[in-house]
């Protein structure tokens, strides 16, 4: 209950919007325009606004364009062959095969059946209704994006909710390991992977979330001044999606390491915990608006370790495992500002370590 009531505190913001900019939709087009029922005003802003991340004005595009092609077919069809069940099969193939056509955006393709179905069925054809009903698309969608530039969320807030959980997963899946690799523990290696393996649906909300929080940036003035730290936290998450590629890649040569009995030097445990540090810190520091360089100093003073002891006596999983530890170390520093080649150079010199083609694949 404790997550649905986080999950629905992070959505209030959305909602509020979508019902004021609704409320307004369907005042202008009914008393400004003099539509007599603008179905579609309210219906586009839902969708354009929603309660998901993504790409709002292109849904807004979406939307008048699948609203546009399914009146269209609609009208254009229904006024001759009258309304029935095959008459709705027909305008429903019709309009969704044409926006499919046109685009590959689920919105279109969907709007387009749905309008045609309600042509075809509660709204017929009358007049300039087609008309009516794609100006109050459009006006649906406008008073959308302008909700949104006027009342806008806080574009970093949203982006740093959604990279505060794909950095502590980074973390707690580093510190799995270390710990599976310190008590040779084989179910904690299996469940920490587990764990990992679903980290991949995070970095997808953060990625929505960064595009939303952009456009929100572009067009609300009132949100210009986040720009840069959006721009930072978008370099900042190829690293990072990066890294627990690599972890991922590295927990399950652990698991390998630990099921096959290699042994495995202890000192990979500290540079893990070290790794989970840096992941951490760098979490709170993009929240916060300031440079890494916490995160970094941390991360260069793994980077100096000596990493052969790592190697030393041990079998192909193992050695793995510490040529991933060398990956992931560059990773973090180049999340944290540092170019590819700075932070491949702080690495201390090791024997060249074959690594998995799957590497960097997760």
């Amino acid at each position: 209950m404790g997550r649905r009531l986080r999950r629905l505190a992070s959505r209030v913001p959305s909602i509020l919007q979508c019902a004021a900019a609704a409320a307004i939709a369907w005042v202008v087009a009914k008393e400004v325009l003099g539509h007599p029922s603008p179905f579609f005003a309210p219906v586009a802003v839902v969708i354009c606004i929603g309660v998901a991340l993504g790409r709002r004005v292109r849904r807004m595009l979406e939307m008048v364009a699948g609203v546009g092609l399914g009146v269209g077919v609609g009208d254009l069809l229904i006024a001759r062959i009258g309304s029935g069940p095959w008459q709705i099969a027909l305008v429903v193939v019709l309009a969704m095969a044409v926006a499919v056509l046109l685009d590959e955006g689920p919105v279109i393709a969907l709007q387009a059946g749905s309008s045609a179905v309600l042509v075809a069925t509660l709204l017929p054809p009358s007049g300039s209704g087609g008309t009516d009903r794609m100006i109050d698309a459009f006006v649906g969608g406008f008073i959308a994006i302008a909700v949104v530039a006027l009342l806008p969320s806080d574009p970093v807030a949203l982006v740093h909710r959604h990279g505060r959980v794909v950095l502590d997963e980074l973390a707690e899946a580093l510190e799995g390991a270390a710990e599976a690799i310190a008590a040779r523990d084989v179910p904690l290696a299996v469940d920490s992977l587990e764990k990992a393996r679903g980290s991949q649906a995070a970095v997808e909300r953060l990625r929505d979330a960064l595009q939303t929080g952009r456009e929100i940036a572009v067009l609300s003035p009132l949100r210009w001044n986040t720009r840069s730290r959006l721009a930072r936290y978008q370099a900042a998450s190829v690293h990072i999606d990066r890294a627990l590629r690599n972890t991922r890649v590295l927990l399950r040569r652990t698991l390998a390491a630990l099921r096959d009995g290699e042994p495995m030097h202890p000192d990979f445990t500290g540079v893990l915990h070290g790794l989970a540090e840096v992941a951490r810190l760098l979490r709170d520091e993009l929240a916060s608006g300031v440079e890494p360089t916490q995160a970094r100093q941390v991360a260069l003073a793994l980077a100096h370790g000596d990493h052969t002891a790592l190697v030393d006596d041990t079998g192909f999983s193992s050695s793995v495992v510490a040529a991933q530890v060398r990956s992931i170390i560059v990773d973090l520093l180049v999340a944290t500002g540092m170019t590819r080649e700075t932070a491949l150079a702080s690495l201390t010199p090791a024997a060249p370590i074959e690594q998995e083609e799957e590497a960097g694949q997760g």
